[in-house]
């Protein structure tokens, strides 16, 4: 008796439910991908210079942010609550003024934004943006 000989079976590996399965991923991951730019306030902070000092004039509004974080709108402390009535009453005073705002490189960027956010609010275009020692 002879007996016939299969050719045994091999397992293959079927790998086309799996490239399915990828490419609808694929298209749901790029469907679902939103490409909304976020509005965003663009700043580089000065760095810390020797040959660039802020003095006081006459025509301008002086915001200075201390090492702590604290706000001084001319010379007078304020809280950040409050910055934004000191800068329109400051602006009132003197429509023409530039706004000039000497931040410590310790403080907090916090602080600057929210000076920064008030004047935008305000309408002052003239800003300019220095460092303390």
């Amino acid at each position: 008796m002879r007996r016939r000989h299969r050719p045994e079976d091999e397992a293959e590996i079927n790998i086309t439910p799996m490239l399915d399965v990828v490419f609808i991923m694929l298209i749901f991951f790029i469907v679902t991908t939103s490409f909304v730019r976020e509005k965003g306030l663009d700043i580089s902070r000065p760095q810390k210079s020797d040959q660039q000092q802020v003095e006081e004039d006459v025509g301008q509004i002086l915001v200075e942010i201390d090492s702590l974080s604290q706000i001084t709108v001319n010379k007078r402390e304020v809280s950040n609550n409050a910055v934004r009535a000191n800068l329109e009453r400051e602006r009132a005073q003197q429509p023409k003024a530039p706004l000039i705002i000497a931040s410590h490189p310790d403080a907090d960027t916090n602080s600057l934004v929210t000076v920064l956010d008030a004047a935008n609010i305000i309408g002052i275009d003239n800003i300019s943006v220095a460092t303390t020692r």
